[in-house]
């Protein structure tokens, strides 16, 4: 099944209603009494003791359930970083330039961003989806043009995306998935003003200040990081009515994290694993939770983004995130360097010996 649009020329002010034609896929349940009961034996019967393996145990366990089998296997990973600019930023919310969008989106097509090198290391296969970005590029073998629009609109004057805009973006990003192989997803994100849009959709979700919600981005210094929270709490007061996930979406978002969350959605319904990156992933999260109860069940949280609203998300979301490396470079560089982990579930689950296989004696009752 896909979302579905009619479309609209006319940028209106949103109400707190969900569209009509707003139509997701069924997410499967992940409540499985007896193949839990039967991960737990299996892992508890290894030749270690009891939780000696930790984080990586309950890691085991979420990844058997994900993929209902007691062998859990990863296959043909993939990372799509999706690029979109955002019409906020020319009020000065960014230490960088807009231009950077596109020119970081160039970088990636020829291998050079941190993304670019972790993913070579980890073998985990790497395109670029053009969401919104407002340059355009010439065909590229690593491209995808899902481009809605040159930007997103200045949200400080008027919604971000139309309400078809907005649905457009999630159903790219649905089909972006539902083209993809293989059985875990990373996405990534690219757009100068992104980590705006992210703090007003955690705002206004999380019914939080947007003083907890914000951080410095590319490096605001402290002036920058004043500045920008008075832009954004006067975006915020601009779209009142905008309280529905689909509505604040459309009036705040940005056409990369709408995409992402289409992406992650569709992913969910096909029993994939989300590895999660950091703050702006971890808002696409949020809002494919709240439009399609039941994603965040398939997500693994990566690390910990220094970036201040990410604690909310990961508060949000029940997440227990796998590593802490004082990162906030987005792209989906945590997740990639998280992937290994994923990997090491799966090996020990599979290949390490039981007490009865290595004729070793358990624990004494």
């Amino acid at each position: 099944m896909s979302l579905v649009f009619l479309p609209s020329a006319i940028v209106m002010p949103y109400q707190s209603v969900m569209p009509a034609d707003f139509i997701v896929p069924v997410i499967p349940s992940l409540t499985h009494a007896a193949l839990r009961q039967r991960l737990q034996q299996i892992i508890d019967g290894k030749t270690k003791p009891l939780s000696a393996l930790g984080r990586l145990e309950t890691l085991a366990l979420q990844l058997g359930l994900i993929q209902a089998s007691t062998q859990p296997t990863i296959h043909q990973p993939q990372i799509r970083v999706f690029a979109a600019d955002h019409g906020l930023a020319r009020h000065g919310t960014s230490a960088y330039p807009s231009a950077v969008t596109a020119q970081m989106v160039h970088n990636f097509l020829h291998g050079g961003a941190a993304i670019n090198v972790f993913a070579r290391q980890h073998e985990l296969a790497l395109k670029v989806v053009d969401a919104g970005v407002a340059s355009d590029f010439a065909p590229h073998p690593l491209l995808i043009d899902h481009k809605i629009r040159h930007g997103s609109r200045d949200a400080l004057t008027e919604p971000a995306m139309s309400e078809a805009e907005c649905l457009a973006a999630l159903n790219k990003g649905m089909e972006v998935v539902a083209e993809l192989p293989g059985n875990l997803l990373i996405v990534g994100e690219m757009g100068i003003g992104n980590t705006s849009a992210a703090s007003l959709l955690l705002a206004r979700l999380g019914k939080l200040p947007i003083s907890e919600c914000m951080g410095r981005g590319t490096g605001l210094d402290d002036a920058g990081l004043q500045h920008k929270q008075r832009i954004l709490s006067r975006v915020l007061a601009r779209h009142p009515s905008a309280t529905t996930p689909f509505a604040a979406l459309a009036a705040l978002g940005g056409l990369e994290i709408a995409m992402m969350a289409g992406a992650l959605i569709k992913a969910a319904s096909q029993r994939r694993i989300l590895l999660m990156d950091g703050f702006i992933a971890g808002v696409a999260l949020l809002v494919a939770e709240q439009l399609a109860p039941g994603v965040r069940q398939f997500a693994v949280f990566a690390h910990h983004s220094v970036e201040p609203g990410h604690a909310h998300v990961l508060r949000l979301l029940h997440a227990d995130p796998l590593l802490n490396m004082q990162m906030r470079l987005g792209e989906g560089s945590g997740a990639a360097l998280a992937y290994p982990l994923l990997q090491s579930a799966c090996a020990f689950l599979s290949e390490m010996a039981s007490f009865e296989d290595a004729g070793i004696s358990g624990q004494s009752s």
